[in-house]
């Protein structure tokens, strides 16, 4: 008697992204919007993933793995140390803010107001990468180094490849104030601005509806 067949194993999601019940962006650019969405965001509140030691080296081992499946490349374990998850965090929130920012210039095109001169970033902006050629004569970006530093120089290569394949734009952050979860636009002309029009998008637009009424004439 032929044995039934293997099931095929589910892939492993996005840890930080399901829990907002979210498509993930394509590719090695999951990666970027999982790390986004590690940070205590949503309708309701979801735990920061990067508030500890011990769930921030679980995000990292589940969202190296799911980057791993999906683009067909290893990466070597990924170790933190508490000096490294304050590196990685000021990294997220510094990626955070940066792509929050862009959103709203795009969306109120003005006059902007420029920091102190001297100002220093929040956190690392860059990270080691090495350029290697494959036996097609194909050139790859390879993320390096070891802990936080080799977790920060993946996302800035999917940030990068994102980048050349003019899908890194579509990568937001929800326009609800009370909200902080990272999207993929799929919208035809990416005019989207909800991670969910049905938990975000309607009640913001009734509560600036009301906000409205009440205003005298």
């Amino acid at each position: 008697m032929t044995p039934p067949p293997t099931p095929a194993a589910v892939p492993t999601p996005w840890p930080a992204t399901a829990r907002y019940d979210l498509e993930p962006a394509p590719d090695g650019l999951g990666l970027v919007q999982d790390l986004l969405n590690t940070v205590d965001a949503g309708v309701p509140r979801q735990p920061d993933l990067l508030g500890d030691l011990a769930s921030a080296a679980r995000w990292a081992n589940d969202a190296t793995a799911r980057w791993s499946a999906v683009t067909g490349r290893p990466v070597s374990g990924i170790v933190l140390d508490s000096a490294g998850l304050r590196d990685l965090r000021a990294f997220r929130d510094r990626l955070w803010q940066e792509i929050d920012s862009r959103l709203r210039a795009e969306s109120d095109p003005g006059p902007t107001v420029s920091g102190p001169a001297d100002a220093v970033p929040t956190g690392p902006r860059r990270a080691g990468a090495v350029l290697r050629l494959d036996g097609t004569g194909a050139v790859h970006l390879e993320p390096a180094g070891t802990g936080a530093d080799l977790l920060m120089s993946v996302v800035l290569a999917a940030l990068f490849e994102a980048q050349l394949g003019d899908v890194r734009r579509r990568l937001k952050t929800c326009r609800n104030p009370r909200c902080r979860v990272a999207f993929f636009d799929r919208s035809r002309n990416n005019s989207g601005v909800w991670h969910s029009v049905r938990v975000c998008g309607y009640p913001t637009n009734l509560r600036a509806h009301r906000a409205r009424r009440r205003q005298p004439d």
